[in-house]
This record gives structure tokens, C-alpha cells and sequence, in this order.
């Protein structure tokens, strides 16, 4: 995942997004991996972060701006890093000459389950898991719930 949610500086992300498209092949695929505009702002509300008034601070900012930054010691609150909007994401990548980038919620609403891993050792409810994020994870309204959004985009 990444580098583009390392890249703070926009011209930074459409340097490394142009030198992809010139390095691509015609009909080539790019990948690239964003961080939703909205992940600390829920993982705070699942996680009742939210509690910290320094990281409802962060969380302010990253929803205003997308810009995270986590001057606390807290490794839970994460590292310096950029947040896109799921339109912004394809905006950026469409500037640099891609086709049409397509979006997908990596992990789409699940990473929110208080206990992931119980649904996930079990086989019916897993099947049922992944049955719910196989049909949302191209659903545009629901693209900045997931915590990570992978955008693939073809050099025509």
C-alpha cells in the first residue's frame, strides 16, 4: 500500500504519478493505493479514540485538509500522511494523462468489526463477510468508508 498517502505534497504525488504513466507501456496498468480522507475519523470513533482531545485535534485536520499529522507519542494515531477523497484520488490520477481510474474499497466496512477476527475464523459468517464486501466495493457512496482505496487506472 502506498507510497501516495507517504507523499504530503501534491506535487510530490503527481511526480510519482506522471513518472508511472512514462514509465507504463500503452495498455499498461497502474496501482495505486490511497488512505480514505475518512479513516481516522472513524477508526477514532470505533476505537473511542475520540476521547483524546489531541486526537480529535488530528482528526480535525485530516477531515479540513486530509493533512494527518500525529505530534503525540501514540503510535495507535499513526504517522505523517496524506488523506485522499475518492474523487480527489482520480482527479490526481487522471491529470497525469490516465484512463479513467476505477475505485475499490480494499477493506470496505470490516475493518470496523469490533471483532474481526472471530468473524473471520468462522466460515459462514466469513463467506458472508466477503459476499457484503465483494458487492460493495466498487459502490461509489461507500468508497471512503474502507481504510484504504486502491485505484487502478489504464495508459491508453
Amino acid at each position: 500500500m502506498g507510497p501516495l498517502y507517504h507523499l504530503v505534497e501534491k506535487q510530490d504525488r503527481e511526480k510519482s504519478l506522471s513518472e508511472a504513466f512514462r514509465t507504463l507501456k500503452p495498455g499498461g496498468l497502474l496501482f495505486a493505493a490511497a488512505i480514505s480522507r475518512f479513516a481516522s475519523a472513524l477508526d477514532g470513533l470505533f476505537q473511542n479514540f475520540i476521547q483524546d482531545e489531541k486526537f480529535f485535534k488530528i482528526v480535525r485536520q485530516d477531515l479540513k485538509l486530509g493533512q494527518h499529522r500525529n505530534p503525540t507519542n501514540h503510535p495507535e494515531y499513526f504517522t505523517t500522511a496524506f488523506f485522499h477523497r475518492p474523487n480527489e484520488l482520480q482527479d490526481e490520477i487522471r491529470k497525469v494523462g490516465f484512463a479513467q481510474p476505477r475505485l475499490y474499497a480494499v477493506e470496505g466496512p470490516a475493518w470496523l468489526l469490533p471483532d474481526f477476527q472471530k468473524v473471520w475464523r468462522n466460515p459462514r459468517l466469513r463467506s458472508r463477510m466477503l459476499t457484503i464486501l465483494e458487492q460493495t466495493a466498487h459502490e461509489p457512496a461507500l468508497i471512503g468508508q474502507s481504510a484504504h482505496i486502491l485505484a487502478i487506472a489504464r495508459k491508453t
